[in-house]
């Protein structure tokens, strides 16, 4: 996302060789932990539409779309993706239900899907208030989340990954935003937390669904 990061810098991390590899695990062994947590807690998705922020390869999203949902919507930075992502795309013969966009979320005009997905996405962007409160904003019925959970020692890790970040001359940086924070967001935007779900000890996935006006 053009906000959270100089483009370039982003394309550098998130690359082909990234994308391909992606690709090539997802086929091998299917989604795995936090992902497989994403998509247990979307629940029935039949006939829903899909918004998949930061989707990379578009694993989450198509593992929705056989599970009954209608379409889905991508939205990626790096176009690194996208080569890796069409060809998962034909294999699963779902050409004509997903659309692919590459560019800033915060910033896209994107219409209202019923489930929006960030998975490990919040880390990656400085301002939790206007990527959460967009991303809730698109979310007609549902908002999962994964991200860190919010501990000393994680803001200790982060730090040092941001620490090699910036030895590498790479712009990309990692976040650890409050967990107060993103639920004070969801709920501000009209969605009440449902349920969470704890990865170890580093991620934690969480499902925010839409309240009755």
């Amino acid at each position: 996302m053009a906000s959270c990061c100089n483009p370039t810098d982003y394309r550098r991390l998130f690359s082909r060789k990234h994308a391909s590899r992606d690709a090539h695990r997802f086929r091998q062994r299917g989604l795995r932990g936090t992902s497989r947590d994403l998509v247990e807690l979307a629940g029935d998705v039949r006939g829903a539409s899909i918004l998949d922020v930061g989707g990379g390869v578009g694993a989450i999203e198509l593992e929705l779309l056989a599970a009954g949902a209608e379409r889905a919507t991508n939205v990626e930075l790096s176009g690194g993706y996208e080569e890796a992502a069409a060809k998962l795309i034909a294999e699963r013969g779902v050409e004509g239900r997903v659309e692919r966009r590459v560019g800033d979320f915060v910033t896209a005009e994107i219409e209202l899907h019923d489930v929006v997905v960030m998975h490990r996405v919040v880390c990656c962007y400085p301002d939790a208030d206007a990527l959460v409160g967009t991303a809730a904003d698109h979310a007609q019925r549902l908002l999962l989340l994964t991200y860190p959970q919010d501990g000393p020692l994680l803001h200790l890790g982060f730090r040092a990954i941001n620490l090699w970040l910036r030895l590498s001359r790479c712009g990309f940086r990692t976040y650890v935003h409050p967990v107060t924070l993103i639920d004070a967001v969801a709920e501000a935007h009209g969605l009440r937390l449902e349920r969470r779900k704890p990865a170890g000890r580093l991620w934690e996935s969480a499902a925010y669904r839409r309240m009755p006006v």
